[in-house]
């Protein structure tokens, strides 16, 4: 797939913006430097960027061979150096052999249980130019911003249809959707709901202190790709342009008292392979900074959008999604892991019994159509989706499908005093 594959034809926009648009894909010296913090923008001490790169950079997978992986999986408990084996392409002869190394490690360490969660998208607008989302600035699509009267019903919707742990997500606006608006609806989501999650764009410490207070449990953060330079040429523009301030986000939220922390890399916008290596790597070492923060990994590949039906994900098929989701399991045992709604049914029936304990259920990724999706019927006022989902099973539909697979449906297991 051509990197030009990427780009949206917007044949609404003015004159002015579609020009501006067009110097920022086609002239690089227009674009404002990635590695840059912009003012308002928190920078802390931490060698966790350099470390994670440094391992990236120097990962030659072509190099490892069968005896590598075979030493890697008879290994009890597995290197660094052993993960590599098992990310290179000389591990997926032994695809069938990592898989039941993970559902041990699975076993173990969660039992049988699936977590279940559902997304909530509180506002589209965004003000970064990523080529490959269909929230970007360019791209025309129905915006929307959900009111606090809105998002009590779409979540009490949701809550009425027995999820107990909601992820809220908006597109990244600091202007329409600011962290004063992201707490009013955190508050509100804790009358609903025993687990709290936010995916939103990266803010200071001070910032996720006072969404954490305001209810919130834990953040997610998508770094799409740690490959630098691939990762300025498709974030434009916008805040999230800032590659290190991204990266260093979840951290931030940890020393704002967040109890957990999210990461992912897009898998198929780069080198698949060097990416999943990176998004271990940054919770490997976070992990032994932070002992006291709970870590999960997602693994989402490229969907389709809204004006760009070309954008698939690149070489990543579901073998080599398997092996990069075995492997993650084989390496870091204690992490949960996430598959989203973006796979299929049977990647995602096939998965939760290997090496994945979490799914999303009852998915929307419009704005404020929750209740009109329940009801079986189409909203005229939602807001357009950020990409297309491939599983829409409902909450009930997901349910009784874990527990005929054996496995133990789990709404939430904390306990508050």
């Amino acid at each position: 797939m051509s990197e030009n594959q990427f780009f949206i034809d917007s044949d609404k926009l003015s004159a002015k913006a579609l020009e501006k648009k067009h110097r920022l894909e086609n002239d690089p010296s227009s674009r404002a430097d990635h590695m840059a913090y912009l003012p308002g923008m928190e920078q802390i001490s931490s060698d966790i960027r350099d470390r994670v790169l440094h391992e990236m950079e120097h990962y030659d997978y072509e190099s490892y061979t069968d005896a590598d992986v075979r030493r890697a999986l008879a290994h009890e408990t597995c290197s660094v150096e052993d993960f590599k084996a098992l990310l290179s392409p000389a591990a997926l002869p032994h695809l069938e052999e990592m898989a039941e190394r993970a559902k041990l490690e699975t076993s173990r360490h969660f039992g049988n249980t699936v977590y279940l969660f559902t997304p909530l998208y509180i506002a589209n607008y965004c003000e970064n130019y990523c080529v490959y989302c269909g929230f970007n600035c360019y791209n025309d699509i129905r915006r929307k911003k959900l009111n606090f009267e809105e998002i009590k019903k779409e979540m009490k919707v949701i809550a009425d249809s027995g999820i107990e742990e909601i992820l809220i997500l908006t597109g990244e606006s600091r202007s329409k959707s600011d962290v004063n608006y992201i707490g009013e609806a955190c508050k509100l989501a804790s009358r609903y709901f025993r687990n709290v999650g936010l995916e939103i764009y990266p803010v200071n410490t001070d910032e996720y202190r006072y969404l954490h207070e305001c209810g919130a449990d834990y953040v997610t953060v998508f770094q799409e790709t740690y490959d630098s330079d691939k990762y300025e040429t498709l974030h434009l523009l916008g805040h999230k342009r800032v590659f290190p301030y991204r990266f260093d986000a979840q951290e931030r939220a940890i020393l704002g008292g967040m109890r957990g922390v999210g990461f992912s890399a897009l898998l198929g916008l780069s080198d698949f392979r060097k990416d999943a290596l990176a998004s271990a790597l940054h919770v490997y070492y976070l992990q032994r900074k932070y002992p006291h923060a709970e870590y999960s990994l997602s693994c989402p590949r490229l969907r389709p959008i809204i004006n760009n039906d070309k954008i698939n994900p690149l070489d990543v098929h579901e073998k080599e999604l398997c092996q990069v989701l075995c492997a993650y399991r084989i390496f870091l045992p204690y992490v949960g892991i996430t598959v989203s709604s973006r796979e299929q049914k049977h990647f995602r029936d096939g998965i939760v019994k290997i090496a994945a304990t979490k799914v999303s259920a009852g998915v929307s990724t419009g704005i404020g159509d929750h209740e009109s999706k329940y009801e079986g019927t189409a909203s005229e006022e939602a807001g357009d989706e950020q990409f297309e989902i491939s599983d829409g099973r409902s909450f009930d539909q997901m349910y009784q499908d874990m527990s005929e697979e054996g496995l133990q449906p789990v709404l939430n297991d904390y306990v508050y005093v």
